[in-house]
């Protein structure tokens, strides 16, 4: 008790953080980046994050925990509302919120809907941090960071911070946790020093073979795909040191015609699909893994309340 309470020592802070920006912005890669561990899924698609999906970082000050909310946007289907209340709920209870604005693109029509939305939630201190400045010169940096400062004078949003970062080079990414610790209260840590996430292992795992289900394929499939690990189960009759999981799960799209696709010629693609995810599975969960993956029709089910209940939204 006594070592804490000395004066030498900075209280420990904990709390929670959360990344906004419209899709694309950089928000999962830099929680990936600054927890230094794979734990959000990335993707070069927009909205590809839909559970909250939470990333901590453990230091001997402080315990930051990342809140990654799905980008706020203009809903087009019920999803699109769940998913808009999602954020809204997420904004009104973390400790700081870093807006993510990339430094290659000029500030839109998406970035303004979003700060004035941010605009509202007056108490949470609001940090603007600059992504992918690695992609820019210094003098489109420095003009976006005046860009930036004035959208927040023209909404009334008074920015704790404008930090830089770019989360592929490293650049400044612990810097800017430096920043944000401070705006954390005073608390022990949240979470036992070994966790790094607090979603449980199934979502997990769907979401890997979700992100590997999305790349490369077509632009017409981002929303239609979402994935249900049915179950992981330790194989029976292995010796203790031969450990091996089983894991059933179904990929479902929501047209029969979207089926090709993800299979691909002769199972190829489905094939490709299982191995990528499969490796990241075995690393995350530090275990061989047996995948089996099945690919179901499941009709429009991003418009449909029951389906939406039954994939876990």
């Amino acid at each position: 008790m006594d070592r804490a309470s000395s004066p030498s020592q900075a209280p420990h802070r904990a709390g929670f953080a959360c990344f906004v920006g419209r899709p694309n912005a950089g928000k999962s890669t830099l929680t990936n980046a600054l927890v230094g561990t794979k734990v959000a899924i990335t993707s070069n698609r927009p909205q590809t994050t839909r559970h909250t999906v939470r990333g901590i970082v453990h230091r001997p000050d402080a315990q930051l925990v990342l809140v990654d909310t799905p980008g706020l946007h203009k809903p087009r289907t019920l999803l699109g509302e769940r998913l808009n209340d999602v954020v809204r709920t997420t904004w009104a209870e973390v400790d700081v919120i870093g807006f993510c604005l990339p430094a290659d693109q000029k500030l839109g029509p998406g970035d303004r809907f979003i700060a004035g939305e941010l605009a509202g939630i007056k108490k949470t201190p609001k940090v603007a941090i600059v992504t992918k400045t690695d992609l820019v010169d210094s003098k489109a940096l420095a003009e976006q960071l005046l860009a930036i400062q004035r959208l927040g004078e023209e909404l009334g949003i008074e920015w704790a911070e404008i930090v830089p970062v770019s989360a592929v080079g490293d650049k400044q990414v612990s810097l800017l946790a430096d920043l944000l610790v401070p705006m954390l209260p005073e608390s022990p840590p949240l979470y036992p020093e070994g966790d790094l996430t607090d979603e449980p292992e199934q979502i997990m795992v769907a979401e890997l073979i979700r992100e590997a289900a999305l790349e490369g394929v077509r632009d017409e499939l981002p929303h239609s795909i979402a994935v249900v690990v049915e179950e992981m189960l330790p194989r029976e009759d292995r010796p203790a040191d031969k450990p091996l999981l089983d894991i059933h799960a179904n990929v479902y799209i929501e047209r029969p015609s979207q089926k090709g696709i993800i299979i691909g010629p002769k199972g190829a693609r489905l094939k490709q699909v299982g191995m990528k995810s499969r490796k990241h599975i075995e690393a995350l969960l530090g275990t061989p893994v047996y995948l089996d993956l099945h690919v179901k029709v499941a009709k429009d089910w991003q418009r449909d309340p029951k389906q939406l209940r039954k994939l876990g939204f």
